[in-house]
């Protein structure tokens, strides 16, 4: 074997920061010609689609072991052992181990067909340095695990407990990151606004953040990826309003608008709660764009319970949707509910994809004449501050910072 392995990414944004950190460590330990694929398990159909890349890359990739981790193989490791394209399946603990890539590198390919132990027994998050995406904007993972049970969701069982990377070394990572260029941080974990519970004081995410903004004075953009509305800390609320170099972007986990129906998906919020939260925080950031998760068809969902998520976009002041139509996950405690029929699911999820669609035009259009930064990822694209995709007229070195005058847009990016 002389190939460096191919990585292939099913999933969420710390997927994606986890195989950038694989791939540094399986280069480290001189793995060669494999192919890795790092699952999704979010949904039934997530691990469907990680079976078909399997078989795809198998193809594709003749006489290449197949190694397979993430939530997938984690949650349901005899599915994939079971697949005569896989030649090893690694948990997410230990892909995330340098001693498992060592083991991969070893002339025998390692000794064990299954490396997957009990996810819930992990109690540290290493804080791995990677170089971040590109040249422009760097992921920093800062926590992982959920301590939540939510009955949709098979994900800590996935990634195990909520644990948190120490703040000193959050901030000596953004250091590297900055002084390596990058001019945005963006902190990320499975359940964000959870960070610091496992610590010694018990600290909340907004002390993370402030204590980011003060120790790296020359970092221009800090951003948080998503976080659960009801668990914000005041001082994180506080710092929304006042640091500048906080963007105005918040993804908020929301996934439904009926009291009852979060009720039974076992969510902490109701429908007052996320509203209000979006209001205070809009009326302290006027800037501030809300982006949000919400399901469609969750079991035993009416009409009625539906027009409360539609009505909610409204309601929030959501720019950004994300719609899952609800498919059931095994093991999960929703899955032993009442379904929705699948027509109505997937009619549902497209009336709130098209509400979805209307917020977004009509933030575009608020934008026509405005002056924004961005921050350019390619030669013609960039996002403001906001988050919102910017199609640049000319080329612009990648991990710009520029000033620029909205003029148009069509229908999904702004032009500058």
């Amino acid at each position: 074997m002389s190939a460096p392995p191919i990585l292939a990414t099913l999933g969420c944004r710390l997927n994606a920061y986890e195989s950038e950190a694989m791939a540094e460590m399986a280069a480290a330990a001189g793995l060669q010609g494999a192919v890795i694929v790092n699952t999704c398990a979010v949904t039934a159909e997530a691990v469907r689609k990680a079976r078909q890349e399997i078989r795809r890359l198998a193809r594709e990739n003749p006489g290449a072991p197949i190694i397979v981790t993430g939530c997938a193989a984690q949650v349901e490791p005899e599915t994939f052992a079971a697949m005569p394209e896989v030649a090893r399946v690694i948990g997410n603990h230990e892909k995330m181990q340098p001693a498992t890539w060592s083991a991969l590198a070893a002339p025998d390919f390692g000794t064990e067909r299954v490396m997957v132990d009990d996810i819930m027994s992990v109690r540290e998050t290493a804080g791995h340095l990677i170089d971040g995406f590109g040249r422009h904007r760097a992921y920093v993972q800062v926590q992982n695990g959920c301590d939540h049970r939510c009955t949709f969701c098979i994900i800590p069982y996935g990634r195990g407990n909520s644990r948190s990377v120490p703040a000193g070394v959050v901030v000596e990572q953004i250091k590297r990151l900055r002084d390596r260029g990058f001019n945005e941080v963006v902190l990320t974990g499975v359940d964000l606004t959870s960070w610091g519970a496992d610590l010694p004081a018990t600290p909340r995410l907004g002390n993370l953040v402030r204590r980011i903004l003060k120790m790296v004075p020359d970092l221009p953009r800090l951003r948080i990826s998503s976080i659960d509305s009801i668990e914000a800390d005041p001082e994180l609320v506080e710092a929304i309003a006042t640091e500048p170099r906080l963007m105005p972007h918040l993804h908020l986990s929301l996934q439904h608008g009926d009291d009852l129906i979060l009720k039974r998906m076992k969510r902490r919020h109701l429908r007052d709660d996320a509203i209000g939260f979006c209001q205070e925080t809009r009326r302290l950031r006027p800037d501030i764009v809300f982006g949000a998760d919400i399901i469609a068809g969750f079991p035993t969902e009416t009409e009625a319970h539906f027009q409360n998520s539609l009505k909610l976009v409204e309601d929030c002041g959501l720019t950004f949707l994300h719609v899952f139509p609800y498919s059931p996950r095994k093991g999960t405690p929703a899955a032993r509910m009442p379904a929705v029929p699948g027509p109505a699911i997937r009619e549902r999820a497209a009336r709130l994809r098209a509400a979805g669609d209307t917020a977004l035009r009509a933030h575009l259009d608020a934008q026509l004449g405005q002056r924004h930064r961005i921050l350019t990822e390619g030669p013609r694209i960039g996002r403001t501050e906001q988050f919102t995709e910017v199609t640049l007229t000319r080329d612009m070195p990648e991990g710009a910072l520029l000033d620029l005058v909205i003029t148009g847009h069509d229908g999904a990016r702004l032009t500058a």
